[in-house]
């Protein structure tokens, strides 16, 4: 007779909970049916096809050339340092970039090294840890979504199994008395069963942005436990939308250990925030149409459309939105606009579009547009064609006239810069490199982000308009020029000067998301149809109910 295998490995499964649930909630059923999302494509000419066939083969031919370095030089580790060509772990030691780039290298048609990374992964031992706290939100968003996407789109099982085992480690950091998850998680703590308790300040985002996958992972496995995990958080947001200082959206910290999700004065739609928004619209789709996501999203938008979005003026008078930032210390009061544009956000017009369309709200797909039109503007605006991480810009009122005044735009320079009004603004614009609309380069970064392409990609498939195509190749040959390095690419430090250095980083979303969103929006639009996949925040694509 056969020998039993000896498995004397650590399984997060068998560590007993300390606060186990006796009753899950169930995966909702929808015969709702949702509309038409992608545009209907006309049949394309030769010439057209050739030209968009040699632009994907060049974001092809990047994505290879970072992965052949990858796999050289840093396989198995998180990240490639790709100015000393050496390996960096950041996420736990447990090859990030492998996890987060299977399903780009599957839609790239790249199968062998799919494959490759597939096997890798399997010995990846989720017990073992090069730090001894996580983030659970980057944890679940790159890991749980990477397995989950890889095996929605190839169907190898094994990445279902490797899926439910990240899961399992993660449901633990949900042990607490009020079921709610400690999103900076001490695993080594957890593992020898020490007591645990939610944090009284989380960053909203990562708390509230962990129903995509966990959702996913339910329908697959018909197993309930892991959408009521977050089906808990979530019915918090809906009960206390309303109860903000800004109604209808949720203050930048809350505080997981007393369920206080209103408590707060710094609302946004940016950084620290973003994707608790972007997966509203996201949830609805995934779940085949849900009445309190879509509550949640129409609620959310109609006060941050009101609240944060603000057309900036510029020099060419462009209709272009942005969105900041809103204050407000008590309930009463208008909430105080911070006109701050931030590359993250960037996200926020593919959002608007894909919840305007499943929602048949035109008026949020129109904003969308404006909202990308924005970033693709402060693009074009820098001298290396390349949006910078964070600055401030003069704000008009929305619905307005916004005519372009070279002395309003000096005397916010100067009141950003902390002169006086006699000051000389044209110093201060030489010194600073400030681009004509821009009042203040807060942080002039570009880490390699994806939240602009992710929109312009976003509006592509939704409205059919090429130009959207034209504006993504600009914005690709230019990221590829200026952050090619010897191996890979690499972050920039300053996006108004071309001779500024580079930093020794690449974080996994450069090909888990920004060449992903590149290499999609030059592929045919049946490429993951938006009509059948929804995109997690880590661009992982996720097969619609």
């Amino acid at each position: 007779p056969e020998q039993p295998v000896v498995d004397d490995r650590f399984h997060w499964e068998n560590l007993p909970s300390r606060y186990p649930v006796s009753s899950y909630a169930h995966l909702p059923k929808s015969k709702t049916k949702l509309p038409r999302v992608q545009y209907s494509f006309p049949h394309e000419s030769k010439e057209a096809a050739a030209i968009r066939q040699k632009r994907q083969h060049e974001v092809k031919r990047v994505l290879q050339r970072c992965w052949v370095s990858y796999r050289e030089r840093a396989w198995l580790s998180d990240e490639l340092a790709p100015v000393s060509g050496s390996s960096k772990d950041t996420f736990g030691g447990w090859a990030a970039t492998l996890a987060d780039t299977l399903d780009t290298l599957w839609i790239a048609d790249l199968k062998t090294e799919f494959h490759d990374g597939v096997e890798a992964l399997l010995e990846i031992d989720f017990t073992k840890i090069s730090q001894g706290e996580i983030n659970v939100f980057e944890t679940t968003i790159r890991y749980l979504g990477g397995f989950i996407a890889a095996f929605d789109l190839s169907g190898d099982h094994r990445l279902l199994d490797k899926a439910v085992e990240v899961a399992e480690m993660l449901y633990v950091a949900f042990d607490t008395p009020n079921r709610m998850p400690i999103t900076r998680w001490n695993v080594k703590d957890a593992a020898a069963s020490k007591p645990q308790l939610a944090s009284d300040g989380v960053l909203v985002a990562e708390i509230g942005s962990l129903s995509l996958e966990f959702t996913r992972l339910a329908q697959i496995t018909h197993n309930d436990k892991w959408y009521d995990c977050i089906d808990r958080i979530m019915q918090v947001f809906d009960r206390q939308q309303a109860s903000s200082n800004v109604p209808g959206m949720w203050p930048l910290v809350v505080n997981a250990r007393t369920q206080d999700f209103a408590s707060g004065n710094h609302f946004t739609l940016a950084a620290m925030a973003d994707s608790v928004y972007e997966y509203l619209p996201k949830m609805y789709a995934l779940l085949g149409g849900s009445p309190m996501y879509a509550k949640m999203y129409e609620g959310a938008m109609d006060t941050a459309i009101r609240e944060t979005v603000f057309r900036p003026m510029v020099p060419d008078n462009a209709d272009i939105l942005l969105s900041g930032n809103a204050r407000s210390d008590h309930r009463d009061e208008s909430p105080r606009l911070e006109p701050q544009g931030q590359h993250l956000v960037c996200f926020a017009g593919g959002m608007l579009a894909l919840g305007g369309r499943l929602l048949k709200n035109e008026t949020h797909v129109e904003l969308g547009r404006k909202l990308t039109d924005g970033c693709i503007w402060t693009y074009e605006a820098t001298p290396l064609g390349i949006m910078p991480e964070v600055f401030d810009m003069l704000p008009c009122q929305l619905g307005s006239p916004c005519p372009w005044d070279e002395k309003k735009w000096h005397a916010k320079v100067l009141e950003k810069a902390g002169q006086d009004s006699g000051a000389d603004a044209s110093a201060i614009v030489q010194r600073e490199r400030l681009p004509p609309g821009f009042t203040s380069i807060s942080d002039r970064r570009y880490i390699l982000r994806p939240e602009a392409i992710e929109s312009v990609f976003i509006l592509y498939r939704i409205t059919g308009d090429p130009l959207l195509q034209e504006k993504a190749w600009n914005m690709f040959t230019s990221i590829s020029k200026y952050t090619e390095t010897e191996f890979a690419n690499a972050a920039l430090r300053d996006v108004t000067d071309p001779s500024a250095p580079k930093d020794d980083s690449m974080e996994s979303f450069w090909t888990a998301e920004t060449l992903k969103y590149f290499y999609l929006i030059f592929s045919e639009p049946d490429l993951i149809s938006l009509d059948k996949f929804v995109f997690n925040t880590e661009a992982h694509p996720f097969k619609r109910a």
